[in-house]
């Protein structure tokens, strides 16, 4: 059964960075594509960034392009989110998903199906 452990959140100043970290536990883990999500409060969930099982594509939506960076370690079964310039409305949840596939990040999004129970990420004014 495959797990995943958030950390890394935390509060900081509008500008600055944080990295997000996401422990999968579980066996096959260079067999899952990887992704980031995030929901502010009120809203709905929104997809942040995915990576390829391989880690040699990633893909994502515009709102973070340049700003975030998603990779992976598959030795150490663990996927980061370096988070840079950081604003205000990047306040919110931040959730690691998993989905065992070796689609495209840009098309897997649909199908993540394991999800770790997010870190907090506050970006204040």
């Amino acid at each position: 059964q495959v797990q995943l452990v958030e950390s890394g959140g935390g509060l900081v100043q509008a500008g600055g960075s944080l990295r997000l970290s996401c422990v999968f536990s579980g066996h096959a883990f260079s067999r899952y594509a990887m992704g980031w999500f995030r929901q502010a409060l009120g809203k709905e969930r929104e997809f942040v960034a995915s990576i390829s099982w391989t880690g040699g594509s990633t893909y994502y939506p515009d709102s973070v392009k340049g700003r975030f960076t998603i990779s992976r370690d598959n030795a150490k079964n663990t996927v980061y989110l370096q988070m840079n310039s950081l604003k205000p409305e990047d306040t919110a949840v931040y959730y690691c998903a998993a989905v065992l596939s070796a689609m495209d990040p840009k098309y897997v999004i649909p199908y993540f199906d394991t999800w770790g129970q997010g870190t907090q990420v506050t970006v204040s004014s």
